[in-house]
């Protein structure tokens, strides 16, 4: 019953998120009908031609009645025309997107294991050598932005070495090689942050009373690391990492548009840059979509890694 109750008032949530989101986008994006219409129809239209496209789709309605329309067109899977690539946008966002999945899933692949295993590493012997040399790694990978570690990544990679190609394009089908400076530029900066984050979350459980306990008993430190410590110590990077997947989504963008990867990102920047309104708003809906599941997610995960926590508790902001 608490689950079902913590699910319902979750999706609550994230439809009032969703309704607001929706008001907002399609305000910055539709309240002049001017701009709209020559953005559709290009600079080069006439007055005349623009007056007519705006009355044949509804504009000359008033703002809310075109506003619910446009609403309840989204939900039910009419999401309109790409005016750039000619196509329409609800055959054109899942391929996009399942492609940054992949960057996304590889750059999880990379985050999640070797953040998790410095950081506990590190918070097992704070002050040692071995914790002072992965605290300095960790804080320079999170100093320094994508676009320099793409930029660093393809100068020793792609010009230095001749390991990678410089570009992910895809152009005859699906590439290793040419997916791995993507991944790897994606995972360079979180990977610090988690290890940073499990680092402090770990020195502040060895410090707790149980595992001194667990130590006056003769317990070994591995044995206090697997079944006391590690536990609890995880509470606070299992958000992180859910956390990561909105980050993902945003710090895609610079990557996919640096390599020319055919995802999310670039499909994104690309609508942004052509004035692609229709594609634009399915694309800002999307992202909601998937920062609000993942919030979801890490509620749940929150909530099995701390028994003393019920669900509504930390639906309400993990008191």
């Amino acid at each position: 019953m608490t689950v079902f109750l913590f699910i319902l008032r979750k999706l609550a949530g994230a439809l009032a998120v969703m309704f607001t989101v929706s008001l907002l986008v399609y305000l910055a994006l539709e309240v002049n009908v001017g701009d709209v219409a020559v953005k559709v129809l290009g600079q080069f239209s006439t007055p005349a031609q623009r007056a007519q496209w705006l009355t044949a789709n509804g504009y000359d309605d008033p703002f809310i009645i075109r506003y619910g329309r446009w609403l309840w067109s989204f939900v039910t899977g009419d999401w309109g025309m790409s005016t750039y690539y000619r196509a329409p946008v609800s055959q054109l966002i899942p391929d996009r997107l399942a492609a940054s999945g992949i960057l996304a899933g590889g750059a999880l692949l990379i985050i999640v294991p070797v953040g998790l295993f410095a950081g506990v590493i590190a918070g097992m012997r704070p002050g040692s050598v071995l914790d002072r040399v992965i605290s300095f790694i960790a804080i320079a990978t999170t100093s320094i932005p994508d676009f320099a570690s793409a930029v660093f990544f393809s100068a020793v990679f792609v010009f230095w070495l001749h390991w990678l190609p410089g570009a992910s394009t895809m152009l005859t089908g699906f590439s290793l090689q040419q997916i791995i400076l993507p991944v790897l530029v994606l995972g360079f900066y979180s990977t610090g942050y988690l290890a940073r984050v499990t680092r402090a979350s770990m020195i502040e459980v060895m410090g707790t009373h149980y595992v001194r306990t667990a130590r006056l008993k003769g317990a070994s430190t591995a044995r206090i690391v697997w079944r006391h410590a590690l536990r609890n110590a995880l509470i606070t990077p299992v958000t992180v990492i859910m956390l990561q997947f909105p980050w993902l989504l945003s710090g895609v963008i610079v990557v996919e548009v640096f390599y020319a990867y055919k995802g999310f990102g670039t499909l994104l920047y690309d609508a942004a840059l052509n004035s692609d309104i229709r594609l634009v708003e399915a694309c800002a809906m999307v992202s909601v979509v998937v920062v609000v599941a993942t919030q979801i997610l890490s509620d749940l995960a929150y909530g099995w890694l701390n028994p003393r926590v019920s669900l509504l508790d930390a639906a309400k902001g993990r008191k």
